[in-house]
């Protein structure tokens, strides 16, 4: 049977990584067999486009080659990690995707949605994630409590403005697509927000085990 992909997407400070580790656990509660990965990342190669991205230069980086970096990584991380993994059997789980291009390529950056699109199509073909939950929180708090975290890197560097776009780009996404995302508020204690992804993988996870039945 193929695995599943399971996307978790959201701007600065959202608690993804914590909240990525609590999905870790409920898989393995389940007895489910999957792999953690990231984006750009999760190869030797893709690890170093990420590199690439992040630190922050004194050269501007134009916006066409920010986007085709993410693609190239993509590409390698695809090819080398993700659908061996799908193909096995195996669920996916990832910090961030593709839905991040669009929030802060397209929305962040304003480059063009169709691009964007043609870029996807020519490296993903049909592969796109079974379930992506987006943790969102006001720009404000999450940049606060990612400042707290690290050094800001080449993104975290961006004008609250920037932010605000891609948080909206994320939540467009997904109005356009309520069978594919769940919006969960990060704002909210850690509890509740784990309840409410909690609720969102049971469902995902018996409309599954139905498929296959």
């Amino acid at each position: 049977m193929q695995g599943k992909f399971i996307t978790i997407e959201g701007t600065e400070g959202v608690g993804k990584t914590t909240n990525i580790a609590f999905i870790q656990n409920w898989l393995s509660e389940k007895g489910v067999e999957f792999s953690s990965t990231r984006e750009p990342g999760g190869t030797p190669l893709a690890e170093e486009i990420r590199s690439l991205l992040l630190t922050p230069r004194a050269e501007t980086v134009c916006d066409t080659t920010e986007l085709l970096l993410m693609f190239a990584g993509r590409a390698q991380h695809l090819n080398k990690v993700v659908v061996p993994a799908l193909t096995m059997g195996k669920w996916i789980v990832c910090d961030r995707f593709t839905d991040a291009t669009y929030a802060y390529q397209g929305f962040g950056r304003g480059m063009d949605q169709k691009l964007i699109a043609h870029l996807e199509q020519l490296v993903q073909k049909e592969l796109r994630p079974d379930l992506t939950l987006i943790l969102d929180i006001p720009v404000e708090i999450g940049l606060q409590r990612a400042s707290q975290r690290s050094t800001p890197d080449r993104f975290e560097q961006e004008k609250v403005s920037f932010f605000h776009r891609v948080r909206e780009g994320y939540l467009c996404r997904a109005a356009e697509n309520s069978d594919r995302y769940v919006v969960i508020d990060a704002s909210k204690a850690l509890q509740d927000v784990q309840t409410a992804i909690r609720n969102a993988l049971e469902d995902f996870y018996l409309k599954s085990q139905r498929k296959f039945n």
